[in-house]
């Protein structure tokens, strides 16, 4: 298992950029493939981001795809989210998740139901 903390939320302007990043403790990270989700007041919490373990396979929501990119650094047990051109609409509750994933799938899980850790979640705020 992984204890998961995420950081680098805040309050920022529509236009700007911001990096959040997931820092990972405990066993084996390099057998997970992790994923970004996030969460809006009244809303259900969805995908933003995923890659798989060894970080050769990536895939985004159509909503960021060309603004957010995922990335991960196995030797800082680390994974960072770096967001571009945000907007109001990208506020929300970032989440960093981690899936077990000890058969190197191809495939990005985009349902939150398949991961089973989660950090607490960071807090980003866009205004106009």
């Amino acid at each position: 298992q992984v204890h998961l903390v995420e950081s680098g939320g805040g309050l920022v302007q529509a236009g700007d950029s911001r990096r959040l990043s997931c820092a990972a403790s405990g066993r084996a990270f390099s057998t997970y493939a992790m994923g970004w989700f996030r969460q809006a007041p009244g809303k259900e919490r969805e995908f933003v981001a995923g890659i798989v373990r060894s970080g050769g396979i990536t895939n985004y929501a159509g909503s960021v795809k060309g603004r957010f990119t995922i990335s991960r650094d196995s030797a800082k047990n680390t994974v960072f989210l770096q967001m571009n051109s945000l907007t109001p609409e990208d506020t929300a509750v970032y989440y960093c998740a981690a899936r077990s994933d000890r058969f190197f799938s191809t495939v990005i899980v985009t349902s939150p139901d398949e991961y089973e850790y989660w950090g607490q979640g960071t807090q980003v705020t866009v205004s106009s």
